[in-house]
């Protein structure tokens, strides 16, 4: 299933899709309450050249879902979509391209942050191509500056964007308690979120950014968010500005969820 093609991943996303329709449908004609839905979309870098087109996906959010903020926890109510928008890296084009559409729009959003790259380039990357290249993560300074904005949320990212699993669990510990330090340093206040790098996780890694102290974890399976208020470990769906308006709308709606069950 991990390997389908994204025109066969689009068409079981739609079929789910209709099924829900019918679901919810079948619901009022019943008289009970469709549950709500939650996605938390999650981004990297908003180039220049796309800033136009991640601006339309904003605009289809607004028309498909309520926006909220991840902290705290989003009070859903039955039968309402929501949706959440979220940046891994820090990335300055973020700052440059993605902050003004979200601003204008008065969506909130949350930064999930590298603190040991501040300012420098995302070495992290293995096959990175042009436009990646011309990626810088931001300077500490930048991110002060944009914690001032009461729209934004600042989560750590490790410190060095380390895969988790691979690192080990003494440079994993390492990696969660100094990145949240870090940037409390760097902001003067708690940080409490937390999204796992290449979305390397497993429980015990849970167990440790827990006994760390973030009150949330995001992961990048996307199943659908904030089902239970003290839900640890949150689904996201990955995004992008350049993806097709019908696979946007489908994530939005949570018809991707289903690609969770087919991820260890």
């Amino acid at each position: 299933m991990a390997r389908l093609k994204p025109q066969a991943k689009l068409l079981i996303s739609l079929a789910v899709r209709l099924f829900d329709i019918w679901r919810a449908s079948l619901a009022r004609v019943l008289g009970r309450e469709h549950p709500p839905a939650c996605v938390v979309l999650y981004y990297h870098g908003v180039p220049i050249e796309k800033r136009g087109l991640f601006g339309c996906q904003l605009d289809t959010l607004l028309k498909l879902a309520q926006p909220v903020a991840i902290e705290p926890v989003p009070v859903l109510c039955p039968g309402k979509f929501y949706a959440a928008v979220t940046f891994d890296d820090g990335y300055v084009s973020v700052l440059e391209n993605a902050v003004p559409e979200l601003m204008k729009r008065k969506i909130p959003w949350t930064v999930f942050v590298p603190s040991g790259r501040l300012g420098q380039r995302p070495s992290w990357l293995r096959n990175p191509s042009k436009t990646v290249n011309e990626e810088w993560v931001m300077t500490a300074e930048q991110l002060r500056t944009l914690a001032k904005n009461s729209q934004v949320t600042i989560g750590s990212h490790t410190v060095t964007h380390a895969h988790l699993i691979e690192v080990g669990p003494q440079r994993a510990a390492v990696e969660l308690f100094q990145s949240k330090n870090d940037l409390e340093q760097v902001l003067g206040r708690p940080v409490t979120l937390f999204s796992y790098p290449f979305g390397a996780r497993t429980p015990a890694l849970d167990e440790q950014a827990h006994a760390v102290g973030y009150q949330r974890v995001f992961s990048s399976s996307p199943r659908l968010a904030f089902r239970e208020s003290n839900e640890f470990v949150v689904g996201r769906v990955q995004s992008d500005p350049g993806i097709k308006l019908l696979e946007f709308q489908l994530k939005i709606l949570g018809a991707y969820r289903w690609l969770a069950t087919c991820r260890t």
